[in-house]
Parts: C-alpha cells; sequence; structure tokens
C-alpha cells in the first residue's frame, strides 16, 4: 500500500512541476500575449532591491521569476509600470535570527526601506524575446530589455557595469 501511495504522490509531484515550469514558455494564447520570464539586475554596490514587480508580475533578481505577459507584438506605445522596494544598507549585521533583539532590530531597519515607482518604455522586439529583464540603475534609474543574449554578452543592449556607487547628487528627472 505505501508503495502504490509514494508512486502516485511522485506522479502527482512531477506534474505540478511540469505544469508550474510549462506556464513560462513561449507559447502564444488566444488572446495575443506570450509568457515569458521576468528577472531583474541589481547594479549598486551599495543598496538591495528586495523585491519588485512590472505591470503587477513580481520578479526576482535570483534568477528568472515565471511569468510576465509580453504582446506578441511590440507597438510603440508599450510601457511598463516597475515598482521596487531598496534596502538602502543590505549589509547591516542584526541580532541573531529568532530573538527578541533580532525582531526589534529588524523592524527598525524596515523602516528605513525605500519604495519606487516609474513607467518606461519597452524597446523594440521582434519574434525574439526572452521575457524581460529589469536593470536598477543608479538614482533610482531603471532600464528594460527583452534580449534572449545574457548580461555581459557582446550583443547584450545594457552596458552599465555591476557595482555602481551612488553619486552625491542625482540629475532631475
Amino acid at each position: 500500500m505505501k508503495k502504490k501511495t509514494f508512486d502516485w504522490l511522485k506522479k502527482g509531484l512531477f506534474f505540478i512541476v511540469v505544469s508550474i515550469l510549462s506556464g513560462c514558455s513561449q507559447s502564444s494564447g488566444d488572446d495575443g500575449y506570450t509568457a515569458g520570464n521576468l528577472s531583474g539586475i541589481n547594479h549598486m554596490a551599495d543598496s538591495g532591491v528586495n523585491s519588485f514587480s512590472v505591470n503587477g508580475y513580481g520578479g526576482t533578481l535570483t534568477g528568472n521569476s515565471c511569468c510576465i505577459m509580453l504582446p506578441e507584438k511590440w507597438t510603440p506605445e508599450l510601457k511598463a509600470r516597475i515598482e521596487w522596494e531598496v534596502d538602502p544598507n543590505p549589509n547591516v549585521i542584526l541580532p541573531p535570527l529568532g530573538t527578541d533583539e533580532f525582531r526589534k532590530a529588524y523592524a527598525q531597519h524596515k523602516t528605513k526601506y525605500q519604495q519606487y515607482k516609474t513607467i518606461v518604455k519597452i524597446p523594440q522586439y521582434g519574434k525574439e524575446r526572452c521575457g524581460l529583464t529589469v536593470h536598477f540603475l543608479a538614482c533610482n534609474q531603471v532600464k528594460v530589455t527583452t534580449a534572449c543574449s545574457g548580461y555581459g554578452t557582446s550583443g547584450y543592449p545594457i552596458k552599465e557595469p555591476l557595482n555602481l556607487k551612488e553619486p552625491t547628487t542625482c540629475p532631475v528627472k
């Protein structure tokens, strides 16, 4: 009996994993949109991006997350509404996890988190696109790309280096 239950659980888990992973495929739907990965790259040396979203879809800086829906055909008015949270001191040393001191120190630290939002144009793409990558830059600026090549490769359109220091003054928007 236990072997049958284990086999059933194994098959069920396999089905769930395949269903989740297939949700981010580039297959087209009837509504003219396709799903793609959503990822982010933090270029800032002294601050951390805790979380972000694009047009309501949540992204991650620890790899690709699933998914963002993009129209099959790019149009000049296509934009991304980006919201993100920044920890201005991600390297703070807190007391041991699970202690009252930790909870108090973390609550105090969290009050310094900053929320930002902006709207940027999504650059032109053709049939080949690989989701959307958001680059978090100095002065709370962002750039996005749908390029399939990876950051740092010759064909990648965003060239800003990693580990940028925040300038003493930022340009006025």
